[in-house]
């Protein structure tokens, strides 16, 4: 049975009206209670620290020594030849009397100096033509010059600025090359034309070897004329012609042979090396001594010596055995360089 309002309890209704105003309140104090909480969330992320973030970014520097040179080799490549006058001076209003030619007058005297005449290759060529090789990188222009190309070094064309000279004047390598008509003394001769023709941005070294080695210097040296002169005068005094190197203070003890001068060559960092020989290369290895392997020289210029890959061996050979052969002509095609056989 249903009551109607009036027959409620008067007590029931207030109970009642209570209960909804309770429920009503509780859930406005949650909403309330929900958005302060809300506001001091989003206000506390305006002032909390920003998370610490790691970034590496790639540095990409070239060295100022190669690059400056590259500019100097650039800007000289850019020079225009300079100009020439040959025609002379005519007219073609008739006169009653003809003049006469206007003479020659000096305009070399007149015009900007050329660089190119300051480095002139002005070398003269092998006489020996026979000597200078059938193999891949024979010139015929001479050797020792500095032209367009870059050097010339008895009979092999390169371009380098960190050039490395590498003689082995053992006494195999000293009769095959005076009975090639090159003899150490005018190997010796070419060696100091090269030098005399170095540019002043280029760096330079030399050693000698046997077994053991000589060198200019552990280091590569800048071309300066001080540092010419003074490999100048190593040249014309230290010079070894008679194919035997013994240990002395000039004299670097070494029982590893070429792998030893390989590793002084490592050093130095060259970009550019000759390498003048038989093709056979002796040292004490395990108490007894014998001839290098060529897997062993391969290994040490391919880990070593060229491992930046910016390194031309150049060979210059006497009289070398067909495998020594392949296995130089193979390292040097690797690493960008010639070789020629001279015999």
């Amino acid at each position: 049975m249903t009551l109607s309002p009036s027959q409620i309890p008067a007590g029931a209704q207030s109970g009642r009206r209570r209960l909804v105003v309770t429920i009503i309140l509780i859930s406005i104090g949650i909403h309330a209670a929900a958005a302060i909480v809300a506001g001091i969330v989003v206000v506390a992320r305006y002032f909390a620290e920003a998370p610490t973030e790691f970034k590496t970014t790639k540095d990409v520097r070239i060295p100022a020594k190669k690059r400056e040179a590259k500019m100097n080799m650039a800007s000289l490549d850019a020079i225009a030849p300079k100009p020439t006058f040959s025609d002379k001076m005519q007219s073609s209003r008739p006169t009653a009397f003809s003049l006469p030619d206007i003479p020659n007058l000096p305009l070399d005297q007149m015009l900007p100096l050329d660089p190119s005449q300051l480095i002139s290759d002005q070398m003269v060529s092998l006489s020996n033509v026979e000597a200078m090789g059938s193999g891949s990188g024979a010139a015929s222009a001479g050797a020792g010059g500095f032209g367009d190309k870059g050097m010339s070094f008895l009979g092999i064309q390169s371009s380098g600025q960190r050039i490395l000279l590498l003689f082995d004047v053992s006494s195999s390598v000293t009769h095959k090359a005076a009975k090639a008509g090159v003899p150490l003394e005018k190997i010796q001769q070419e060696t100091i034309n090269l030098i005399r023709k170095l540019p002043i941005t280029s760096k330079f070294g030399i050693i000698q070897f046997t077994q053991n080695y000589k060198p200019f210097s552990k280091e590569l040296l800048p071309a300066t004329d001080n540092n010419r002169t003074a490999a100048l005068n190593w040249v014309q005094t230290e010079w070894v012609t008679k194919g035997s190197m013994s240990e002395s203070s000039k004299v670097i003890s070494n029982s590893q042979g070429l792998i030893g001068v390989l590793d002084l060559a490592t050093e130095m960092k060259p970009d550019v090396i000759f390498i003048i020989s038989d093709g056979s290369f002796q040292w004490k290895a395990g108490g007894g001594s014998g001839t290098i392997p060529w897997t062993v020289v391969k290994k040490r210029i391919a880990e070593n010596l060229c491992k930046s890959g910016e390194c031309k061996v150049n060979f210059i050979a006497f009289e070398a055995k067909s495998d020594d052969t392949k296995e130089m002509r193979g390292i040097s095609q690797r690493s960008g360089g010639k070789m020629i056989e001279l015999k």
